[in-house]
């Protein structure tokens, strides 16, 4: 098949194929894990990806891995979109969708504040509180992606990613029980189930052991949390482009206004719209999830476990305390609204 086409591309094609096959199949394995034990699929890629580091740093996999952690997890990104709609803010109400948005606004102002007590800069207060308050490992890779990168971008995206993984899993276990010490119905429960937990599919699993209702609220409260990665990226952009458009290299520094943000927006107006039917956004949903797997895992390729290290125990003890922050700040606010 790859005989029909142009010589050029037909070149480009044998070049990426090794590495991005590689990193599907990274992905493959932890989803198989994910289904048969349990375990975090995204973390599992990333771990196995990070065991594998040696095929990013010479031979015919490099350039397809590179392909992988940049390219295809824009284009996961991007599809993300289709799983948006306005209707959800209709759903739930503003008061709710005022506290939703506002504690998510709220943990990555508390990220930027607190990062140099723990001697960290605005990249890592970023990339922790963002993917804090939005969507856990998919908003760290999208913000990362709008940084402008230097010699430690990987090791802090990865750090990240494991980081927010573990934490939303043990919140997965916790925070049910702790909703129920606190006394939440199940309508309380699932906007602090969905408004804290960091990842999507720890929130479905979270929202579900307590009852389908609790499930499917705090699975549209994650909903719209994921929505507003476009503008907090898009806004995002704008400040590190007019900061650093003169004084970072061209290779390094951010886009103005990264494509996969305008596919993001495109396809969630089209959802919103009703242009788009179910069967394609379910089909594309799955699409989306498979890049991420993909793109991570070539992350995890890319990344030795001794740069991980360097990180240290103050990126551990910034990230805890921004998922404390969020906690307490919905819990707050799901008292005083009576829900």
């Amino acid at each position: 098949m790859l005989s029909l086409l142009p010589a050029s591309m037909r070149a480009r094609a044998d070049a990426l194929l090794p590495g991005f096959l590689v990193s599907a199949l990274v992905a493959v394995s932890g989803q198989f894990i994910s289904d048969h034990y349990g375990a975090p699929a995204m973390l599992m890629a990333l771990l196995f990806g990070i065991a594998l580091n040696f095929l990013s740093q010479d031979g015919k996999c490099v350039q397809g891995i590179e392909f992988s952690a940049r390219a295809v997890l824009r284009f996961g990104i991007a599809l993300l979109g289709l799983r948006i709609s306005v209707g959800m803010v209709a759903e739930l109400g503003l008061p709710i969708v005022g506290l939703i948005i506002g504690s998510l606004l709220a943990t990555i102002a508390f990220g930027f504040l607190v990062a140099p007590l723990f001697g960290h800069r605005y990249r890592f207060a970023f990339l922790s509180s963002g993917s804090v308050a939005i969507c856990g490992a998919s908003a760290a890779i999208a913000i990362a992606a709008i940084l402008p990168r230097d010699e430690r971008s990987e090791e802090r995206l990865v750090f990240t990613v494991v980081g927010v993984t573990l934490l939303s899993t043990l919140a997965m276990i916790l925070y049910p029980i702790l909703a129920v010490q606190i006394g939440f119905n199940d309508f309380g429960m699932g906007i602090f189930l969905g408004a804290t937990i960091h990842d999507v599919a720890q929130v479905v699993g979270a929202g579900f052991s307590v009852s389908e209702q609790t499930g499917e609220l705090a699975t549209l409260v994650k909903l719209i949390r994921v929505a507003m990665l476009a503008p907090v990226v898009v806004i995002a952009s704008m400040i590190i482009w007019s900061r650093h458009s003169g004084a970072v290299a061209s290779d390094k520094r951010p886009p103005f206004l990264p494509l996969f943000v305008v596919g993001f927006v495109v396809l969630a107006a089209l959802n919103s719209f009703g242009v788009i039917p179910a069967v394609i956004t379910e089909f594309t949903a799955s699409i989306s999830r498979w890049a991420l797997l993909t793109a991570i895992a070539a992350v995890g390729m890319k990344t030795s476990l001794h740069d991980i290290f360097k990180v240290g125990g103050a990126a551990v003890a910034l990230l805890v305390a921004e998922t404390l922050f969020l906690a307490g700040f919905v819990t707050t606010g799901v008292l005083l609204l009576g829900a």
